[in-house]
């Protein structure tokens, strides 16, 4: 009894489980995904254009992790809707003219997509000019973007649209030359409740860390929402360059702590407002504390970016070590409120 157990779930395990080795396989494949389904892929050249819709469970990775397939062109290699619980493991993704991967909610905008995991995954050359993301993700929750690197965008490297609940961790964002890169992350459209950590950024667009945005209204997730975004978490990253480290831009509410900043080169914060529809929330409530902040006076004119429409005198600057490395003596920042317990003017290296 006990081996006919075994080989009958063991032969649906197996029924579970489909390994595709060229383009023809995987669009045959593709085309009839059920629900609890691993889809593997073995290593070569693949091309991009591939849709998914409706499918829950479902993982798609590489057969051998060491040499994931490498999705090539289309406008997104994957766009995913729709698909609850899936789960997207070490492949390769590059020269797409629309986004890298792309996941929504199918435009249900009162019930969000969840449980997807996206990691080990590398994104590059997207765009390269244009509003064109490495991941794009509208209407998810419970979503963990883990150990990916995207390298060259037109847009954001990873953007949010009204997402809840959600982590980015030990991501890697590196901007190249002749990319529009607006953003790193950017987290707007009612987002809320995300956590990004870990993260390292080198000239990863104008804006590294946008905490909030710009939305029309009707895309927001969920609709009625006053802020761009609110419960932001940017914890131990490293950023690098950039015209600035973070941009808050109608957010209510967030913490900016523990991060490692170096050499921006012309802001370090920006606090702007750029949707100003009537009852919006202005910029407000941010904490910036305990961050490493090197920089040089002869770039950094102006410490602190505030456009009109917000609320400065809400932020909380505490125990942030500030240093101007080619003029130590001016490395007090000037801030639109007194800091607690700041260090200025030793070199924290």
């Amino acid at each position: 009894m006990r081996t006919l157990l075994f080989l009958l779930f063991g032969s649906l395990a197996a029924a579970d489980e489909i390994i595709v080795r060229d383009g023809d396989s995987l669009r045959t494949a593709s085309r009839d995904l059920k629900p609890g389904t691993t889809l593997k892929i073995a290593p070569g050249d693949y091309p991009g254009g591939h849709s998914v819709s409706g499918v829950q469970k479902l993982t798609i990775e590489a057969l051998d992790a060491k040499n994931p397939p490498h999705f090539k062109g289309g406008g997104n290699a994957w766009h995913f809707s729709r698909c609850n619980d899936l789960t997207l493991r070490n492949l390769r993704v590059c020269g797409q003219t629309g986004n890298g991967l792309n996941l929504d909610d199918g435009g249900d905008l009162a019930n969000p997509t969840t449980g997807i995991t996206i990691e080990h995954v590398e994104i590059s050359d997207i765009g390269p000019k244009g509003n064109h993301d490495g991941i794009k993700c509208s209407g998810l929750d419970k979503l963990t973007i883990r150990d990916c690197t995207i390298t060259g965008w037109g847009g954001q490297g990873i953007d949010f649209v009204g997402c809840h609940h959600s982590l980015i961790t030990g991501c890697r964002f590196i901007g190249k030359e002749g990319f529009t890169a607006s953003a790193g992350i950017q987290l707007k459209g009612g987002t809320s409740d995300v956590t990004v950590e870990k993260c390292h950024f080198t000239n990863a667009g104008e804006r590294p860390i946008n905490v909030g945005g710009s939305t029309g209204l009707p895309y927001f997730r969920p609709q009625g929402a006053k802020y761009e975004a609110t419960r932001i978490t940017a914890r131990n990253n490293i950023i690098e360059g950039s015209l600035c480290t973070a941009a808050f831009v109608g957010v209510d509410g967030a913490e900016f702590s523990g991060n490692t900043i170096l050499f921006p080169t012309k802001w370090i914060f920006r606090i702007l407002q750029e949707t100003k529809e009537p009852g919006f929330a202005l910029c407000r409530n941010v904490l910036i504390k305990n961050n490493t902040i090197v920089f040089r006076r002869a770039q950094v004119q102006i410490d602190i970016n505030i456009g009109d429409g917000t609320a400065p005198e809400t932020f909380r600057f505490e125990n942030n070590h500030w240093f101007a490395e080619d003029k130590p003596q001016a490395s007090k920042p000037r801030l639109p409120v007194e800091e607690k317990d700041g260090i200025y003017g030793v070199d924290p290296r």
